[in-house]
């Protein structure tokens, strides 16, 4: 009984590798690996059982019941995974991404690309409120891959907004907090600034709309998966499909100063030559479908 459980916290720790893999690329959200391996309800529901009666059981000191509550085990496994993820392929992806970027942009493309297949295949029935939702996710994605970047506001009200929609996007497949805080214009205030110079009076209500924000989301997101399964996971691979915008490899970014960080608001595109960088490409799309596909059979086979 034991084996069976370190085996399945071992699963989980992978999904959580492959989470923090993703949430390294930009571009591709960790909530779509989380569809692709199962275990995206899972998530919600444990993130949403941190409740009033969570805190009971801790206040009464009931800390079997409260781990059993919240799925703690679940959690930790996925959270170390995601975290030995980020602290080892972020110095890896940043050299491939500075000596390699189309065949690693390649690379990505193909996986976020067999993930909108395989995501939606999870549809039972693809109803016309279903391809709608589709459609809306989508075009929504595309809107954010193409936006603007807003102006900067430290209001403490849009703060909070701020918190609120940069933690919701990051569990969100197709779609990157950090390049929504970009678009809503406080990326520089929150992400430098604020964490440099330890500007509380940011970082507060930041905070208290991400803790808001990913409990009360939580629920709306588990309610609609329960009422309206297939279009809100239709909405979701919409928004895994409008991420590939960002992902094409053939692009120019282009960037604007942050205070001494260069940060990319936008993309110019173009299409490739044909030659032998476009074969090792396509090459190397396929391998990330085949990427996709493979831990697509992992977690039907576990399941």
């Amino acid at each position: 009984m034991k084996s069976v459980w370190i085996k399945n916290q071992l699963f989980i720790f992978i999904k959580g590798i492959a989470m923090g893999t993703a949430n390294v690329i930009p571009g591709v959200s960790g909530g779509t690996i989380a569809l692709i391996t199962r275990i995206f309800e899972r998530l919600i529901n444990a993130i949403k059982s941190f409740d009033l009666a969570a805190v009971k059981l801790i206040l009464n000191g009931k800390f079997t019941d409260f781990a059993k509550h919240v799925d703690l085990s679940f959690l930790i496994s996925l959270l170390l995974g995601i975290g030995v993820a980020i602290i080892s392929l972020a110095r890896l992806f940043e050299f491939l991404f500075r000596e390699y970027p189309v065949y690693l942009w390649a690379f990505f493309f193909g996986l976020v690309l067999a993930s909108v297949y395989f995501v939606g295949k999870t549809i039972k029935k693809w109803l016309t409120s279903v391809i709608l939702s589709f459609i809306i996710g989508t075009g929504i994605a595309v809107f954010i891959s193409v936006a603007t970047p807003g102006i900067e506001n430290d209001n403490f009200v849009y703060l909070l907004i701020c918190g609120v929609v940069a933690i919701c996007s990051m569990i969100l497949p197709g779609l990157s907090g950090s390049f929504v805080l970009l678009l809503m214009g406080n990326y520089k205030l929150v992400m430098i600034d604020a964490i440099n110079y330890w500007r509380f009076d940011v970082l507060l209500p930041i905070a208290i709309g991400a803790i808001v924000g990913i409990i009360a989301f939580s629920h709306f997101l588990s309610w609609l998966l329960k009422r309206f399964h297939d279009a809100t996971i239709a909405v979701l691979t919409g928004f895994i499909l409008g991420s590939l915008a960002i992902l094409w490899p053939w692009k120019i970014e282009v960037k604007e100063m942050y205070g001494t960080m260069a940060k990319t608001t936008g993309y110019e595109w173009f299409l490739p030559q044909i030659n032998i960088e476009l074969a090792i490409a396509l090459v190397c799309c396929i391998v990330g479908i085949a990427t996709i596909y493979f831990t697509e059979k992992m977690a039907k086979k576990e399941g």
